[in-house]
């Protein structure tokens, strides 16, 4: 259970101003200067040391993706942009720092962009988050005023601009390529990858792309250090974690909780509980829409980490966690994840363009059993075919949900079947 002095965002819900001398008084900006002087390779060492994964989804080290940043400058611009697309079904972190903690995000910018040599920060914001945008754009505003970020930002010498983009609310632009092809003022199609965008990205140049948790959390690991922020959770899984609870629970909420939480203690202690009490559960989405269900008999004992829900077939994701209880219509509800993966799909990859039409199609075909039971094997070989096939992993994103449900609650597809060929043959 995560202690309140632990705490990295003590501002989470919005309780005391976002502004800039609210956001000293609960210790952002305070010694900046000092931390960008210990120079990059402290900095890179110090993120390392405390084991910093990913927010956004993939868990990949962080440390290491800035490591691939080139070491010497050619004179030209260097990137680094933050994504706050956030339009995963079920997740709602990065709206609460956008509108609540603003300068802890900036903040971090300047610090990560220290640590790679960065000239320019782009935070990309999703389209329909229009107060955080304007949040975000005061902040920047009176950050620039007082010589935070800018030329000389907080007295270091280091040079950094930071420009807040406003995207049109595609789900595509949340993968980090389609994200760089819309800040070129491109369609929003991922990029074939190599080259990486630490080698060729925004504009051909070296880039860096991180999610807005990621970024917010870097200063203070600085601040109280590596060994701190590993000493939380479990090893390969340490620090804090915002995760998202909603759906059938008594009180859905965003909390910051310590990584490695069992399941069943997050949702008992901070939503209170399952609506109908924890035997009412039928199956949990942990990870936001875009990863497999996990049944009761898993929500039992699983543990809220990359690595626990990975063994548990499943994956952590953005922390989205969605509750289903027993009165859900658990084919329609899957068939609706479907529907949305359609839609949001760019059309680049046949596998994706295809696929997930099909996928829709035939869910809709099972929630009201219109199909053979050797279909449903069927099925999970198209979403074999579309996973790890395409470009981005919206294809993986498609396929998982309905993987999930075959796996857990084969079941309950057939016995819709059957009970449809019984009430045509009555």
């Amino acid at each position: 259970m995560l202690q309140d002095r632990d705490r990295i965002f003590t501002n989470l819900y919005g309780e005391q101003p976002w502004q800039l001398e609210a956001a000293r008084r609960r210790g952002d900006w305070d010694g900046t200067r000092e931390l960008i002087l210990k120079g990059r390779e402290w900095i890179v060492q110090q993120i390392k040391d405390s084991g910093l994964r990913g927010r956004g989804g993939a868990g990949f080290p962080t440390s290491l993706k800035w490591s691939f940043m080139p070491k010497t400058s050619d004179g030209g611009p260097v990137y680094l942009v933050v994504n706050a697309d956030e339009s995963e079904p079920g997740t709602c972190k990065d709206r609460e720092i956008l509108r609540h903690e603003p300068h802890k995000l900036l903040e971090g910018v300047v610090l990560a962009g220290a640590a790679m040599g960065c000239t320019h920060c782009y935070i990309y914001v999703r389209g329909e988050f229009v107060r955080e945008a304007q949040v975000l754009e005061a902040a920047v505003q009176e950050a620039y005023e007082a010589g935070l970020i800018g030329r000389n930002a907080c007295g270091s010498g280091y040079d950094i601009e930071v420009v807040v983009h406003r995207g049109a609310g595609a789900y595509i632009c949340g993968e980090e390529t389609g994200l760089l092809e819309s800040l070129e003022g491109k369609k929003g199609q991922p990029r074939l990858k190599p080259p990486f965008p630490a080698q060729v990205g925004l504009y051909g140049r070296p880039t860096t792309v991180n999610n807005v948790e990621t970024i917010a959390v870097v200063p203070t690991i600085l601040r109280r250090g590596a060994d701190w922020f590993a000493g939380l959770g479990r090893p390969n899984n340490t620090g804090t974690k915002i995760f998202c609870i909603s759906g059938h629970v008594n009180q859905p909420c965003t909390v910051e909780e310590e990584m490695g939480i069992p399941l069943r203690e997050l949702i008992e202690k901070h939503a209170g509980g399952v609506r109908g009490g924890w035997d009412n559960l039928l199956a949990v989405i942990p990870g936001g829409s875009s990863v497999p269900l996990i049944p009761k008999s898993v929500c039992d004992t699983v543990r809220m980490d990359f690595d626990a829900l990975r063994e548990a077939g499943s994956g952590l994701g953005t922390a989205g966690v969605i509750v289903m209880d027993r009165s859900t219509d658990i084919v329609k509800a899957i068939a609706r994840l479907s529907r949305f993966y359609m839609h949001e799909s760019c059309g680049q990859c046949t596998p994706c363009r295809e696929g997930t039409g099909w996928l829709w199609r035939m869910m809709e075909r099972l929630v009201r059993g219109e199909a053979e039971i050797e279909e449903i094997d069927q099925l999970w070989d198209v979403t074999k075919q579309i996973e790890g096939h395409t470009i981005c992993a919206l294809g993986d994103a498609a396929a998982w949900p309905v993987q999930g449900l075959i796996r857990h609650f084969r079941d309950e597809l057939e016995r819709r079947i059957r009970e449809r060929k019984r009430r045509q043959a009555a």
